[in-house]
């Protein structure tokens, strides 16, 4: 498993899925493609972003939600779920459930407000 603080220490294991992006954050760290985050390290494991549909095939795999503690707060965050063990072995399935991850961040309030701002204001009419 990869370890570090080394932003490219990942770039091998997402290869097949393409550029990330690791952002340090809240003692965490971020990970991003296209500006959207669609994973999660801490404490030198990944978590991937989920929803109620992708979830499933964590749970299946016996993978636990997000379980973080600050020096201020503690909590569980689950919309994210940690990544299988056997998937570090195998960045072309891995590469899929962060397709699956890539595809919730999507469609998150957050990227489609993100998305909506962005755009050019149109020009008002006189």
């Amino acid at each position: 498993m990869p370890s570090g603080s080394d932003p490219n220490r990942f770039d091998d294991l997402f290869a097949p899925f393409g550029k990330i992006a690791v952002r340090r954050m809240f003692g965490a760290e971020g990970l991003f493609r296209d500006r959207l985050m669609f994973g999660i390290v801490y404490q030198e494991r990944i978590y991937l972003k989920t929803s109620e549909e992708n979830r499933q095939a964590f749970i299946a795999e016996g993978a636990g939600p997000l379980y973080y503690r600050f020096k201020n707060a503690e909590g569980v965050l689950t919309s994210y779920y940690e990544l299988p063990d056997r998937l570090y072995d195998d960045p072309d399935e891995l590469a899929e459930w962060a397709r699956a991850a890539f595809a919730v961040a999507r469609q998150s309030p957050a990227a489609k407000k993100k998305t909506k701002s962005e755009t050019p204001a149109r020009k008002r009419r006189r």
